[in-house]
């Protein structure tokens, strides 16, 4: 799937070995922009923390409001991006709407950034 393999090495050679990497794809690159973007807003991070980290795995819509002090529908709006991203799924259960961090998702948020190479020592 990726399109460009790179070799970054660094100008001092001292001060860590050559990495190689592969370059993203551009469909890889629009996939975690997205998810970049979405997870840009303090609001979201804090929502998707509160859940990935929850006892049960899961959180009721009614019991993130108060931590991150926004009425229900603030919430919802915000539990629909991060759900759009694939950061989530949600399942309603009567009236209320509970959320599950999508398998894999924290995975791929700290993956996303293994295209980034470690800076040299200066």
């Amino acid at each position: 799937m990726n399109i460009a393999t790179a070799s970054l090495a660094p100008t001092n050679a001292t001060c860590c070995e050559a990495l190689t990497v592969e370059a993203v794809s551009p469909a890889h690159a629009e996939r975690v922009a997205r998810v970049f973007k979405v997870l840009g807003d303090p609001t979201r991070v804090m929502l998707l923390s509160l859940i990935a980290t929850s006892p049960e795995g899961e959180a009721c819509i009614c019991d993130l409001t108060g931590p991150v002090g926004l009425s229900q529908p603030t919430v919802s709006h915000h539990m629909k991006q991060l759900s759009d991203a694939g950061l989530v799924t949600r399942e309603q259960r009567g009236k209320w709407a509970y959320f599950r961090a999508m398998p894999g998702a924290i995975d791929e948020i700290t993956n996303a950034l293994g295209f980034i190479v470690r800076v040299p020592k200066r």
